[in-house]
């Protein structure tokens, strides 16, 4: 490649970067926040709600997710004197210096003890408010992982097992959560039921396709909509019965049977002084990408914020509408942007390691033969995509002829869900270290 095209190409590369991180700061925690809740004369406003500070004996912190610690450092800078106390879950490394609320560091996306001793403490703080007591909970990315407080008679270690198999199976985001939600007691609504009498007041970063409420962190703040049927039909549908561990499969039997409590339902009392507001989603970060790459000199076409599916097939799909574009221009004119949010299940069959972001890039990296001028980024918004240290990855159109150089077979890593190491042979990974957001992926499709 000549010195020429290598440079045009590194400015691809450029272009890609800066319009995700555009669509980052779109929903970076503090300013989200910030945006729906402000102090005026010791009244919180809250999305048009006013809580009146003086009517409170106690204003108390909780939360859970990636994002936690910049949501909860925005809160304290908001509340100031107001604030009581607060106790907040985060993945490992994702912090803030924070001065009255606690934050526990902890496991995700399998759970581990130290995230158990956090939603114990969580739990017992929120069980302690009383009718003047305000709590205000923080939700974001991460959150089920980061809550992990099983009912009686199902271990921690359950918990793991049964969110690996879930994840390892291609399950959706809403079937693993259905499930995580009749294994706690604090998803579910079981939050909401542990602060009433009090006023519940959550403020959530989505990670879900659709923004559901009570699949966000698994809805601890929220009426459920699913049950202990649900949750059998989905080990069924996966054939997945004799590997989730049998206290597991006990506790779901006892709930379909009756015997086990349901999750709390809408119309029950404990929702009648709650409110929730989404701060920021997918969709928000998407209008600001969008933006940049308009800034930037690209006809932008934004194909969804709700793409699901398993991770290779949406590639196929985006990679179908790239050709089309560099073809005929269509259904977007060169140079073109597409843009798609959103969150792939990949279906772990081999040993390697990777995340659904790493496995579109190469998936996309196989169906480029025969374009030219195209670069493909998938990134999660966390900075951290599956069980590693990278945010996804870049592929572009002569991906396949430098794997080739360095005798990699592309097909061979895809198969062995191995594209992390295929992607940092080549120097491709995407690192952007802890974003402290999370609203799902981001895909970003150059075709020029």
């Amino acid at each position: 490649m000549d010195n020429t095209k290598h440079s045009q190409l590194l400015d691809k590369r450029r272009d890609a970067m800066a319009i995700f991180q555009a669509g980052l700061q779109a929903v970076a925690p503090g300013a989200a926040i910030k945006k729906y809740c402000r102090l005026e004369d010791g009244v919180l406003l809250v999305d048009g709600c006013r809580y009146d500070l003086a009517l409170f004996t106690r204003v108390v912190v909780v939360g859970a997710g990636k994002a936690g610690a910049s949501m909860a450092r925005a809160m304290e800078e908001i509340l100031g004197e107001h604030l009581s106390e607060g106790i907040i879950s985060v993945k490992y490394a994702h912090l803030e210096r924070l001065q009255k609320i606690t934050i526990h560091e902890a496991g995700h996306p399998v759970p581990d003890e130290n995230g158990h001793l956090a939603a114990r403490a969580i739990y017992d703080l929120a069980s302690s408010a009383d009718e003047k007591t305000l709590v205000i909970c923080l939700l974001s990315g991460g959150g089920s992982a980061l809550l992990p407080l099983p009912v009686a008679g199902v271990t921690l270690w359950d918990k793991q097992e049964t969110t690996r198999v879930l994840l390892a199976c291609g399950a959706t985001i809403h079937e693993v959560n259905a499930v995580r939600k009749h294994l706690s007691v604090i998803k579910g609504g079981g939050l909401a039921r542990a602060v009433y009498p009090a006023t519940l007041v959550t403020l959530i970063l989505s990670d879900v396709v659709g923004d559901d409420l009570d699949s966000i962190a698994s809805g601890p703040c929220v009426p459920d909509s699913t049950t202990f049927v649900d949750c059998r039909v989905i080990f069924h549908k996966y054939g997945i019965e004799k590997q989730i561990p049998p206290r597991v499969l006990a506790h779901i039997a006892s709930g379909v049977a009756g015997i086990a409590p349901e999750t709390p339902k809408a119309g029950q009392d404990i929702f009648t002084k709650t409110q929730n507001v989404i701060i920021g989603s997918n969709f928000n970060a998407l209008l600001q990408a969008r933006k940049e790459a308009e800034r930037l000199g690209y006809n932008t076409l934004l194909l969804s914020s709700q793409l699901e599916g398993e991770t290779r097939q949406v590639a196929a799909l985006h990679m179908a509408i790239a050709r089309e574009a560099r073809l005929h221009d269509h259904p977007v004119a060169k140079p073109a942007c597409l843009l798609s949010g959103g969150e792939t299940t990949v279906t772990v069959k081999g040993s390697g390691k990777g995340g659904r972001n790493q496995e579109f890039a190469l998936a996309a990296a196989l169906a480029i033969p025969g374009m030219d001028a195209i670069v493909v980024l998938s990134a999660g918004t966390d900075g951290s995509d599956g069980p590693t240290d990278a945010a996804g990855a870049f592929a572009d159109h002569l991906t396949l002829q430098r794997a080739a150089r360095q005798q990699l077979d592309p097909q061979e890593y895809l198969e062995n869900n191995d594209s992390y190491n295929f992607f940092d042979t080549l120097g491709d990974l995407y690192k952007t270290g802890p974003t402290h957001t999370n609203v799902m992926d981001m895909r970003i499709i150059l075709v020029c």
